[in-house]
């Protein structure tokens, strides 16, 4: 409307400022993460931002569900998720976790724009960086100094990976247990015991027994 261009809402440039700033402090979780890797140019950190969604997922919300076409991955700025599929005969079987800094999607059904294998779930209320396939191979035509990045932070994922299946076949259950306390102890107490239990292979009352003695 004619000579309402200049009109000002009270609070309005306060809150877009507000929202901003929120904005700024999502995107430097995920830049901090790349300067432990790679350096990387201030002008063209400033462009991550146009390529990524920030969303927020309530518990138990579904970031991703097996047998979906997966294109997206995942920066978890904060909370918690776990990848999980179901098994024949109808129980999840949770495969992996991702916590603060850590990305999660279904990898292979991101890399080939396939039906995902696994579903993801929010164990908490959790706040990401969602980037697609596409955003992704544009992004690092304009930064190639990224896939550096993506090389390094998966290759230690997978070195992470192979460490876990070698105790799986070599630690008895006690022992699995004890080592994966030992090494991640906050994140023991952040975890359902019943998703914990499913990621370790024991029955929720096993583990319970287990905690029950390993914590008298």
């Amino acid at each position: 409307m004619a000579g309402q261009t200049g009109l000002i809402i009270p609070g309005f440039s306060w809150n877009c400022n507000n929202f901003a700033r929120k904005q700024d402090a999502v995107i430097e979780n995920l830049t901090n993460h790349i300067r432990k890797f790679c350096p990387i140019e201030a002008e063209k950190i400033h462009l991550l931002e146009s390529y990524f969604e920030h969303r927020t997922y309530r518990k138990k919300e579904v970031l991703l569900s097996e047998g979906q076409r997966c294109h997206e991955k995942y920066f978890i700025v904060k909370g918690c998720v776990h990848l999980y599929y179901l098994k024949q005969n109808g129980v999840e079987q949770t495969t992996d976790f991702a916590l603060e800094n850590w990305w999660t999607s279904d990898f292979m059904a991101f890399q080939t724009g396939s039906m995902a294998q696994f579903s993801i779930r929010a164990v908490e209320t959790t706040q990401v960086l969602c980037i697609t396939a596409n955003s992704q191979r544009e992004l690092l035509k304009q930064v190639p100094e990224l896939n550096a990045y993506f090389h390094l932070v998966f290759q230690k994922a997978y070195a992470a990976s192979q460490i876990r299946f070698r105790l799986l076949y070599e630690f008895s259950k006690e022992e699995l247990y004890r080592n994966f306390y030992e090494q991640f102890p906050q994140f023991v107490q952040r975890v359902p015991q019943y998703l914990l239990a499913s990621f370790l292979g024991f029955t929720p009352e096993y583990l319970s027994e287990i905690r029950k003695k390993y914590l008298s």
